[in-house]
């Protein structure tokens, strides 16, 4: 009998340590193979304490187990479960075919995992120290979960397509040579991505990922001061929702589980970066808590996203920039003390449907905002919040930022017009306090009663003419259009035709207010 045929028939091959046929017996039995020695200290795959022999494999031996292992004992499955074991060696499964269940727990690689274009039913490495993770383009048909696993040179998951679920859940990942910590460019997850807890020390790159439900980063921390981003994820498609939110530290790390009383909470936290440009969100994109460190040169960029909801929640970035430049939100759930100062926000062609502020939001606050948002003047943040107001039915806070939006204008205005404008604002309010200009026609009116009835005024024609009014010679100066039949009936002179001609044109002025203002309410009506 051949060598392989003996192998293939369950025998031990001649070359095993004995660490090693312990564990090639256990494959065939699919029990879990566990060398830690049961002092805590000793058994941290992430401290320093030496494991020796007793508890070293070679990564060749685990490569042959799982690419062409030899046969489960009768009735049981085989699968490779190691506790507290040291890989020693390249564990190299590039391109193969992985049938068995995999499972390391609390283990220690001395090199790097090489997983490109491999295919797994299902792989977990939980609490294990790996020097660095290649696998590009690998596929698995469940789940890949990596959570407290320690990764001193990245991961790469490019192109990596994900059946169920890719867990990373307090999982501590350190940059490679390229300054990424995870390169998930082009992943696709069949359902979720947890990633809560976790610390990222570099550039996490999810750039056109796809995501089938949710993309959780709650309670992580992401660090990358080496550059400008620390989140770089434009293209990126969540069916469901992305969060950038608190977790509970602690607790079972189950996405949407309400902490137990007393858990403490743990916020995100980012410091770098952020670029979520062009993302698709079928549900919510959630900043609750959160908290951003950026330089002067860095940004929290959401430049055409698209999400039904954005809940803007998180603490105001003291420096850098949020920029909503193209997006499109249904509901804005935000807070006031969460945005950041003038000039620190860029919102052209930003489109939202609803306000929802959490906390007192007023308006004077909310005109501050836009105002931040539009160093230079440009009257669409103005617009679109005045719509939006309007369709809430707040049609007098409506009018209120459309007047904002005037005197914003006015700015840029030449001295002669900025002149007429703060006449305009004074006297009506630019036409969006239309009762103003009828109190002031009312004022005029009487003043214009009392003046020229002391005037003299003799009658254009001696033979026939109405009886001498001022109430109605006054009415019919300030009235356009309409001829009440006095004016053109007396002659003044001197000061009292100046008189007259101010009165024509401001009942000019002051009819075209309040018929513009009518038009606006007929038109909302």
């Amino acid at each position: 009998m051949t060598e392989g045929a003996g192998i293939r028939n369950g025998e031990l091959p001649d070359d095993l340590t004995a660490a090693e046929a312990g564990m090639w017996q256990a494959f065939r039995n699919g029990s879990v193979y566990d060398l830690r020695s049961g002092d805590t200290v000793v058994d941290d795959p992430h401290g320093g304490h030496p494991w020796g022999p007793e508890r070293t494999v070679r990564a060749r031996i685990v490569c042959w187990l799982l690419l062409d292992g030899p046969p489960a004992l009768a009735g049981r499955v085989s699968s490779l479960k190691l506790v507290g074991v040291r890989i020693r060696g390249i564990l190299d499964l590039a391109g193969g075919t992985v049938v068995p269940y995999v499972e390391m727990t609390g283990c220690r690689f001395e090199q790097e995992i090489l997983l490109p274009e491999a295919h797994f039913t299902t792989v977990r490495l939980v609490d294990c120290s790996v020097p660095r993770l290649e696998a590009a383009r690998v596929h698995t048909e469940g789940d890949l979960h990596l959570p407290r696993c320690h990764f001193h040179n990245g991961v790469r998951l490019t192109d990596a397509h994900i059946g169920t679920d890719l867990l990373l859940n307090q999982a501590i990942v350190h940059r490679d040579r390229s300054g990424r910590s995870i390169a998930g460019d082009g992943m696709t997850v069949g359902q979720d991505l947890q990633a809560e807890l976790l610390e990222s020390h570099g550039e996490l790159s999810l750039r056109s990922a796809k995501i089938g439900v949710s993309l959780s980063l709650r309670g992580a921390k992401l660090a990358n001061p080496c550059t400008r981003l620390a989140l770089n994820a434009p293209q990126l498609t969540v069916e469901r929702a992305l969060y950038l939110t608190p977790a509970g530290v602690g607790n079972p790390l189950l996405s949407g589980v309400t902490p137990a009383r007393g858990t403490r909470m743990q916020r995100f936290e980012c410091q770098g970066g952020v670029r979520l440009d062009d993302g698709r969100f079928g549900d919510a994109v959630d900043f609750e808590r959160a908290r951003f460190t950026f330089t002067d040169d860095q940004e929290l960029s959401l430049r055409r996203v698209q999400t039904p909801e954005l809940r803007f929640l998180g603490e105001r970035p003291q420096r850098g920039k949020v920029v909503l430049s193209g997006a499109r939100i249904v509901n804005l759930v935000d807070r006031a003390s969460s945005w950041p100062g003038p000039g620190s926000v860029h919102m052209g062609g930003f489109a939202y449907e609803n306000l929802v502020p959490q906390g007192p939001f007023p308006l004077t606050e909310r005109l501050d905002w836009v105002a931040a948002a539009t160093a230079e003047y440009n009257p669409e943040p103005y617009e679109r919040l005045a719509t939006v107001l309007r369709g809430a039915g707040e049609d007098e806070d409506a009018r209120e930022v459309l007047l904002a939006r005037q005197r914003r204008r006015r700015e840029t205005l030449p001295p002669a017009g900025q002149l007429w404008g703060y006449l305009q604002d004074w006297a009506v309010a630019y036409g969006y306090r239309p009762g103003r200009a009828a109190v002031w026609m009312a004022v005029l009116w009487a003043a214009g009663s009392l003046a020229f009835a002391h005037a003299s005024h003799p009658p254009v024609n001696a033979d026939g003419h109405p009886h001498w009014n001022p109430s109605l010679f006054a009415l019919d100066l300030l009235l356009p259009v309409v001829d009440l039949g006095q004016v053109g009936q007396w002659q003044l002179s001197g000061g009292w035709q100046w008189l007259a001609a101010a009165m024509i044109l401001l009942g000019w002025i002051l009819a075209t207010t309040v018929a513009a203002g009518a038009t606006r309410l007929l038109r909302r009506k």
